[in-house]
């Protein structure tokens, strides 16, 4: 491909994100997102964008959802568009409704970022044939199981694997939460992807937090989780509304 292909690397709240500006067929997207990570090993995700006037479309390397990367998109469409504050419709995979992301640049390179999430096609609890009942919110593109335990990683990788198949979810979340502490520890499993990562941060994970408990509660919450990466705050209202908050900047760019 003549001048390589063009990425860009983010860092939203320590989940780092790699987006490919160059065009790129959709069924060479996998084998490419697994290219890239090896290139840049930091990297916990990878999606493909398109920037127009309007705003910008992002599809992840899976297919799923995906709350930072669609703030790094929104990111990215103010570098390309030179403003410094603003919001942004993100067209995002696995969620039908564009993201409405707003930014605000700080200082050195930080910006501060809000997404409205999407709202879960479901909150409740479900349960396992090991016999657990456990919450689960599922959402457009990625589903996500709420544990209040330590995380074990290979008892916990397997089961996300074998809990993705049995929720016929797009990809899936466990997310090891520590109420006391406000510490959230993600794993996330994205089948089409074929990636499983202990996430140093997972927007749509917190999210799912924040509506959980909203529920369960049955009234308004903020809330703000310490996670390996950085913190991320959930807002959740009484309509519904979701409002998740964080940090994002630029790494560096490359080329392929």
């Amino acid at each position: 491909m003549t001048g390589g292909i063009a990425y860009s690397l983010f860092n939203p709240s320590g989940n780092m994100t790699l987006l490919v500006e160059t065009p790129i067929p959709e069924p060479e997207q996998p084998a490419l997102a697994k290219r890239l990570m090896e290139r840049e090993p930091e990297t916990e995700q990878v999606g493909f964008v398109k920037v127009s006037d309007g705003g910008i479309a992002l599809r992840m390397a899976g297919g799923e959802f995906c709350g930072n990367a669609s703030m790094s998109a929104a990111f990215l469409f103010m570098l390309r568009t030179g403003r410094r504050s603003g919001t942004v419709p993100v067209s995002v995979s696995g969620t039908p409704e564009p993201v409405a992301v707003s930014l605000e640049a700080l200082t050195d390179g930080l910006w501060r970022g809000s997404v409205r999430m999407p709202r879960p096609l479901s909150v409740g609890l479900h349960r396992f044939p090991d016999g657990r009942e456990l919450p689960l919110v599922r959402f457009p593109g990625i589903s996500h199981v709420i544990l209040q335990e330590e995380a074990d990683p290979s008892s916990s990788e397997a089961l996300a694997s074998v809990w993705c198949r049995e929720l016929k979810a797009e990809a899936l979340g466990l997310m090891f939460l520590d109420p006391d502490r406000s510490k959230l520890t993600p794993l996330v499993y994205v089948p089409a992807a074929d990636t499983m990562f202990w996430e140093s941060s997972c927007a749509s994970g917190t999210t799912a937090v924040g509506a959980y408990l909203a529920a369960e509660g049955r009234k308004a919450l903020r809330l703000s989780l310490k996670q390996p990466g950085g913190t991320l705050e959930i807002e959740a209202g009484t309509d519904g509304r979701l409002i998740l908050s964080g940090t994002v900047q630029l790494v560096r760019q490359g080329t392929l």
